[in-house]
């Protein structure tokens, strides 16, 4: 397969993509975009939901498997785009449209690469590739629901805007519902269990609380109070004050074990996490996809956001064109050039590790 010709149809398919709408939970048109790419590549594919994925042609249940991973969903546009976000649109060098870097440019760049190695022979690992639905809401019928259907994964590349450098680790994430509570009464009365002055210590503790590892690809346990609610009307004292916690953890940890920590520590009346799934993933830095990408001239860091990563339970790589602090802004947009370089470095990084 000529790779100029794939990378040339692989940026057609994301103008498409664009110009579909696909936010969370509808994209059953995108879905049809992408099996039309694999029907016109002969390729055997299979649609779960809105999930559409496919094995190498010569899959081999003795050879361990290589994940190929990007979603086709998008958020909602935000008002302050400029442009028409549902449309393909290339100037100067830049394809601007929702979803066009976060992840469509990491979507076709993987497709395109997967239908590369399609019908090699003799292969070290497996590919199975899944253009899922869902990331962007976590919600339950996107990658997390295919991996008891589609074969076991040992390894992953997920496809995110990473510049085409490795994020070999990624913070995972726990959301806390907290509650303070205290002595509801009439303003106008003494009250010596306020629950909103007894949140004012909460506060400051989980202000200043740090866990105690720290991780050499990701840093420390991130902890930030993000939303607080209290009180019905001026004259009366609420009996209770509800906090969010959002924490970005670590590869340090479990995110069990950072609940049990804030159970035990956190001064308030109750503290619950609203799921423990999303955990922190890496890869370890001897692994050969890691070695060939820096030998590639890639660099290594961890990310401090969140993707379809956190489902997985092996080993796995963030790796894609595009920039992450372009995701959900205004006017997104990917650099045509941006797709071409990771075509070609996905297929090099694939040769040296697999062929």
């Amino acid at each position: 397969m000529v790779l100029q010709e794939l990378t040339n149809k692989a940026i057609s398919l994301l103008k498409q993509l664009i110009e579909t709408q696909s936010f969370s939970s509808e994209e059953e048109q995108t879905a049809r975009h992408i099996e039309a790419w694999f029907k016109n590549y002969d390729i055997a594919y299979k649609r779960t939901q809105n999930n559409v994925w496919a094995i190498n042609k010569y899959f081999d249940e003795s050879k361990p498997t290589l994940l190929l991973n990007s979603h086709h969903d998008t958020v909602k546009p935000n008002s302050a785009y400029t442009k028409d976000p549902l449309k393909a649109i290339v100037e100067d060098g830049k394809l601007f449209g929702l979803g066009s870097n976060d992840a469509g440019g990491c979507l076709v760049s993987l497709i395109a690469t997967f239908t590369h190695f399609y019908n090699h022979k003799d292969l070290k690992y497996n590919l199975v590739i899944v253009a899922s639905a869902e990331e962007e809401s976590s919600g339950p019928n996107g990658l997390n629901s295919m991996l008891s259907i589609i074969p076991k994964v040992d390894v992953a590349i997920v496809g995110e805007p990473t510049l085409m450098n490795l994020a070999v680790a990624e913070k995972g994430l726990v959301v806390f519902d907290a509650i303070i509570e205290g002595t509801p009464s009439h303003a106008a009365h003494p009250n010596d269990n306020n629950a909103i002055y007894k949140s004012i210590d909460a506060l400051q503790w989980f202000k200043d609380f740090k866990f105690e590892k720290g991780s050499k690809a990701l840093g420390d346990v991130k902890l930030t109070v993000t939303q607080i609610n209290a009180g019905s009307q001026h004259n009366v004292v609420p009996g209770h004050v509800d906090l969010v916690i959002d924490v970005r953890v670590n590869d340090a940890y479990s995110n069990a074990e950072i609940a049990e920590v804030l159970q035990d520590k956190a001064p308030v009346t109750s503290i619950t996490p609203r799921s423990l799934r999303l955990n922190s993933s890496s890869i370890p830095m001897e692994h050969d996809l890691v070695k060939a990408g820096i030998a590639m001239g890639r660099t290594t860091y961890g990310s401090p956001t969140l993707s379809d990563q956190a489902v997985l339970s092996c080993p796995s790589l963030k790796l894609g064109p595009g920039d992450s602090t372009r995701s959900h802004s205004a006017d997104e947009f990917i650099y045509i050039n941006e797709i071409e370089e990771g075509i070609t470095i996905y297929v090099e990084l694939l040769n040296r590790v697999i062929v």
